[in-house]
């Protein structure tokens, strides 16, 4: 037992401590920035929304009006001989547009034929899968426009053309002043006005969609438009914002979960997802760039309700168009709201610090109202639990989880690049994923087994460990004999006799068969050989005879000192001490040079 619990011990001492777990919550956040494992795991479920109208635009032909136009440039005369105006063909020319586009219906008259021109409109916003089978939510305003508003972008897209032409037409004839940069900005508000104010839309159609990649692709040329049906609309701003759509044939979806309106309150920070419209509008950014969502984040700077009672937070998070609709976030993860509106200035620039959020609540009622209950997809469980591990380097325990991601759901954006950056940063000896927990514990058992048996094994070995004996060589014709046993015992054990003197050759019966010509070298060399004591339960002890003075000499004996084995309770030991006792008491009958 004292042996183990060394070896228990030592292996306790030679083991190294064993290293943290990795965990395996999903939304526990590793030592990195929140704004960093937001964007990381919140990312893959924020899409990119739009909304496109088509329609034949319809504007009829127009001509001026002679007799309007006849008394406006008599009234100009008028007005240059009372010194209301400059007498200079320009300032005649500007005065006379400018008193036609205040009133573009007066002095301009519609005939045939009709022009018309297919056109498209639409926009882009931002949309969050709520369950795994393709519901998303967005903003109201991002899927459905007012026909105020409708015409006036179609006017906008498609009627550029037909309102230039126009206006070079009713120029052409003013000389010089057709090159007047003011005089042909103020000619074609004319007909901006008057082909916009007689505008037709026919065959109307409205598509949503969501971009999309495709499998194997990431947020690059690969993505493409999937078409998505509205399944509810609230009221656009100031009222109920929210809109629900469904992408058909969708499994494995990643999402983002929905969190509670007391989740946060004044001075929490919030963070936006989604796609500023200075990104996606602009020409010069690649397509990977505008198909990535951006994060901003700002404090929680007081929550407000509209006239009509519908409440609203007030952040600080900077927003640009294109971002409505996107989710807002808590420091947790959870969804807290969506965004919907901002202030704009007057040259129609966002303004920071007024960004205004729909509660969370508003949310859940609409999507309870459809009966849509918000899920998560082992997709997003796995995806998570992968994205901990890459953020402490356990790039080995999360290349399997985001490999299982990749097969769940092909179409992931961002799964593939993990992929490749966990291998890279295997290959580069950058791993540190600890040791699973069983792995230390065999390893421990090993060694300390391993322990155990040697120390049994020497233990053993010291046990069988005896003196060997001086080895006598033979007289010639004699075979070895093994020195008696006493001479194998320590010297502390037992004195014997005084050395033996030379002593005369053997008579009688002894001869050479018995102790011969070397007296009680018998035990030396020569004649029987010798059983060890205790092996030879018939050994006898014979005393020899008295020695004949002028005899040969024999080689004389020194009978050292004894001492017991080290273990007491050996048979062998207690049977020779019993045999040494009783050849001390017989050799202590012979004469002194015995």
């Amino acid at each position: 037992m004292r042996v183990a619990a060394g070896a228990a011990v030592v292996a306790a001492v030679m083991l190294p401590a064993l290293p943290a777990a990795a965990d395996g919550s999903p939304d526990e956040r590793p030592d990195v920035p929140v704004g960093t494992w937001l964007a990381a795991r919140t990312q893959p479920a924020v899409q990119l929304t739009s909304f496109t109208y088509t329609a034949t635009v319809s504007v009829p032909s127009n001509t001026i009006n002679e007799a309007a136009y006849n008394q406006i440039v008599q009234e100009a005369v008028t007005a240059v001989q009372s010194g209301k105006i400059s007498s200079d063909e320009r300032s005649i020319g500007k005065w006379v547009f400018q008193q036609i586009a205040a009133n573009v219906d007066t002095y301009v008259s519609s005939t045939t034929p009709m022009r018309t021109v297919e056109a498209e409109v639409g926009g882009m916003c931002t949309g969050w899968w709520v369950t795994p089978d393709g519901y998303m939510v967005t903003g109201a305003h991002c899927v459905q426009i007012g026909e105020t508003a409708l015409s006036q972008l179609f006017a906008q897209q498609a009627l550029a053309k037909f309102n230039k032409k126009d206006a070079k037409e009713i120029i052409s004839g003013l000389g010089d002043l057709k090159n007047d940069e003011e005089i042909v900005k103020l000619a074609q508000q004319i007909y901006v006005t008057f082909n916009s104010t007689h505008m037709q839309l026919s065959n109307l159609k409205q598509s949503l969609s969501v971009m999309q990649s495709l499998p194997g692709g990431g947020v690059d040329k690969t993505a493409k438009a999937v078409p998505a049906e509205l399944v509810s609309v609230g009221e656009s701003y100031p009222g109920k914002d929210f809109a629900l759509l469904k992408v058909n044939g969708q499994q494995n979806l990643p999402t983002v979960p929905l969190g509670d309106d007391a989740d946060v309150r004044t001075g929490d920070t919030l963070y936006i997802s989604g796609f500023p419209g200075l990104v996606t509008n602009t020409p010069f950014f690649s397509l990977e760039s505008k198909l990535e969502p951006a994060l901003t984040e700002g404090p929680y700077n007081a929550k407000r309700t509209t006239q009509t009672g519908v409440p609203y937070i007030q952040t600080q998070a900077p927003s640009y168009h294109g971002n409505s609709g996107g989710p807002v976030f808590s420091k947790d993860g959870k969804v807290i709201g969506m965004l919907i509106a901002g202030t704009v200035s007057e040259g129609g620039e966002a303004s920071e610090s007024e960004s205004f959020v729909l509660p969370v609540g508003i949310i859940k009622e609409k999507l309870g109202e459809k009966n849509v209950k918000p899920a998560q997809a082992v997709t997003t469980t796995r995806y998570n639990e992968a994205l901990n591990d890459f953020f402490r380097h356990y790039y080995s325990d999360a290349l399997p989880k985001f490999r299982e991601v990749q097969a769940l759901f092909p179409n992931h954006p961002y799964v593939a690049k993990y992929i490749s950056d966990s291998q890279q940063a295997i290959s580069a000896g950058k791993d540190e994923t600890p040791k699973p927990i069983l792995m230390w514990v065999l390893i421990g058992g090993g060694v300390l087994l391993l322990l155990v048996l040697v120390a049994v094994l020497v233990k053993v070995l010291r046990g069988r460990r005896r003196p060997q004996p001086p080895v006598i060589s033979p007289q010639p014709g004699y075979g070895a004999v093994q020195p008696p046993p006493w001479q194998q015992l320590p010297a502390a054990q037992a004195q014997l006799s005084p050395p033996a003197q030379p002593m005369q050759p053997a008579q009688g019966p002894y001869g050479h068969n018995g102790y011969g010509s070397d007296g009680y070298g018998g035990y030396a060399a020569g004649g029987h050989a010798a059983s060890p004591y205790g092996s030879a339960p018939d050994a006898q002890f014979h005393q020899p005879p008295h020695p004949q003075p002028g005899g040969d000499q024999t080689r004389s004996v020194r009978y050292g000192q004894f001492a017991p084995p080290s273990d007491p309770r050996s048979g062998q030991v207690a049977d020779l001490e019993r045999q040494i006792a009783d050849l001390q008491r017989r050799l202590g009958d012979q004469p002194p040079n015995a």
